[in-house]
C-alpha cells in the first residue's frame, strides 16, 4: 500500500457527492495527526509510534486552487521512552477511534528519542490534476 487517501472513508465518499443520486458527505468536525514508523497501509493503523501513540489536532485553512494547508502546527508530540524513527503520518477524523482519511510520507525521516519532542510544521493535501 502506497500513502494516499483512504478509498472508503475519503475517495468514494468525495466520489459519491457529486453523482447525480449520490449520497451527502458528512463535513468532519475537526482533523487529527498520528505519528508512524512505516507505511500506515490500507486502514492507517500500521507501525503507530510507541513514543507517542496520541493524535494531536491539526487545523487547517479554507481549500484554494485544488489544496489546502495546515493553519498553525500540529503537535508537539513527546517520547515516552523509546528510540525509534517516524517516517510517516495519518489523518484521523476524530481523536480516537473514528474515520481514517489519507496518509503520507514525512519529507524527511526523523530519529526520535527519549524525551524527544515533535512538531508538524506543514502539510498540504490537494487533488490532482485540476480543469484549466
Amino acid at each position: 500500500m502506497a500513502v494516499g487517501v483512504s478509498t472508503v472513508n475519503t475517495a468514494n465518499a468525495w466520489l459519491n457527492c457529486i453523482r447525480a443520486s449520490g449520497s451527502t458527505r458528512t463535513v468532519v468536525a475537526g482533523t487529527w495527526v498520528q505519528l508512524h514508523t512505516a507505511d500506515p497501509g490500507a486502514s492507517g493503523t500500521t507501525a503507530v509510534s510507541v513514543g507517542d501513540a496520541t493524535r494531536k489536532t491539526v487545523a487547517q485553512s479554507a481549500a484554494s486552487g485544488g489544496s489546502m494547508a495546515i493553519s498553525g502546527t500540529a503537535g508537539p508530540w513527546t517520547n515516552g521512552g523509546t528510540s525509534e524513527t517516524i517516517t510517516h503520518i495519518s489523518v484521523w477524523d476524530a481523536s480516537s477511534a473514528g474515520n481514517f482519511l489519507y496518509s503520507t510520507s514525512l519529507t524527511a525521516s526523523q530519529a526520535w528519542a527519549s524525551s524527544n519532542t515533535f512538531t508538524l510544521n506543514t502539510l498540504t493535501v490537494a487533488i490532482t490534476p485540476l480543469a484549466a
